[in-house]
């Protein structure tokens, strides 16, 4: 038997976007608390073994497809029995699932905690009206199944668990740990010269690069907006008025940041949102779409502007840029709420429900062996 104060935990990750982040953050943050982890990832890989090796995180690499790009639900299955099987191999004490939908079919080793970071149905009732497309249907199929086979269902936020609850139908909402950021230091010094930035996922159509796209053409500032253009799903978005340098390093990103420009986001639908707790912890002033998440999460610490209003958006970032002492204002309000979302607090809340599940776990074995 392990030692008690010592727990293995087998986690999934995607390797598109945030949920890649917050899986290596999360498995370094629990690491001085006893906890070793070891990340499968499905999706393409192309740095991420340099990342992990660098963090000291067993990395496994599987070349299985991620649940919202599979064409069909029998990939998405055959995908939870083959992450299934490589967690046995490991012998965990927890199984973490960000990609819930694997837990759809398969029998798992250990008690499974399930992350709802994002969904399609949820995505869908936030960026567009009307039925769910067919192979919407069957995705949110799989992740119903996987939500009621997690022995614990967490959300990063309250505004995403309760569209989640209510979206599913769920009994008992998910429990909420706020996501945590581990801060990635700047050589960059504040600009006198102020620009807008934004980065993540351009091509996710509910990031809607296409209003800051247009606000951009309103206003005299450079608006920078760092990330991809294309996903591994097709979806793609053009940008003619933001500067569009592509995807950047976590480095690059921190630089920029370092700046201190004025960091946007125009998302529609947002479960979190990790690019803007970077940004907050960077003290850069907040100009925020008003969805719930980012009211949550940010009140007082950002100024928020209606989805999709262009105009408002062009006008407030030329308030921000011409008032340096609001900036400073807003970015040491924003950089002081930014100290709630830390590594080691999303790590102590998510070791306690580790230790809460193996705890339960060790119960009934020592009933039913008593039987």
């Amino acid at each position: 038997m392990k030692e008690a104060s010592r727990l293995r935990v087998f986690m999934t990750a995607d390797t598109v976007g945030g949920v890649w982040q917050y899986a290596l953050d999360l498995a370094e943050g629990l690491r001085p608390h006893g906890v070793e982890a070891v990340l499968a990832i499905l999706g393409p890989s192309p740095d991420q073994q340099i990342l992990a090796d660098a963090a000291g995180i067993r990395l496994v690499s599987t070349d299985l497809p991620l649940d919202w790009t599979a064409s069909s639900p029998d990939e998405v299955l055959k995908a939870g029995e083959c992450i299934a099987r490589l967690a046995a191999l490991t012998s965990p004490d927890i199984v973490h699932l960000n990609n819930p939908a694997l837990a759809a079919a398969a029998a798992f080793p250990a008690p499974v905690v399930a992350v709802c970071h994002s969904c399609v149905a949820t995505w869908w009732q936030a960026v567009r009206t009307g039925r769910l497309p067919d192979e919407f249907v069957w995705q949110t199929d799989l992740v119903r199944k996987g939500y009621q086979a997690a022995d614990r269902l967490l959300a990063p936020s309250a505004a995403f668990a309760h569209a989640t609850a209510t979206t599913y139908a769920l009994k008992t909402p998910p429990l909420v740990i706020h996501n945590g950021r581990r801060f990635v230091q700047s050589t960059g010094e504040q600009t006198l010269e102020p620009f807008a930035f934004t980065a993540g996922r351009l091509w996710d159509e509910g990031k809607d690069l296409a209003t800051l796209d247009r606000a951009a053409e309103r206003i005299a500032i450079p608006v920078m907006a760092a990330g991809p253009l294309q996903g591994p799903n097709g979806a793609q978005v053009a940008a003619s008025h933001v500067q569009a340098p592509g995807r950047l390093t976590d480095a690059e990103v921190a630089r920029y940041l370092g700046q201190r420009p004025i960091f946007v986001s125009t998302a529609r639908y947002e479960p979190f949102g990790l690019a803007v707790l970077e940004a907050a912890q960077a003290g850069c002033s907040l100009i925020l779409s008003d969805i719930p998440t980012f009211r949550e999460l940010w009140g007082s610490a950002a100024l928020f502007v209606p989805p999709g209003d262009d105009k408002t958006l062009a006008q407030t970032i030329t308030h921000l840029a011409q008032n340096r002492h609001e900036r400073d204002r807003l970015g040491r309000r924003a950089q002081k709420t930014a100290q709630a979302y830390t590594l080691e607090a999303m790590s102590m809340k998510m070791l306690h429900v580790y230790r809460s599940l193996v705890s339960f776990k060790r119960d009934i074995s020592s009933v039913e062996d008593a039987a």
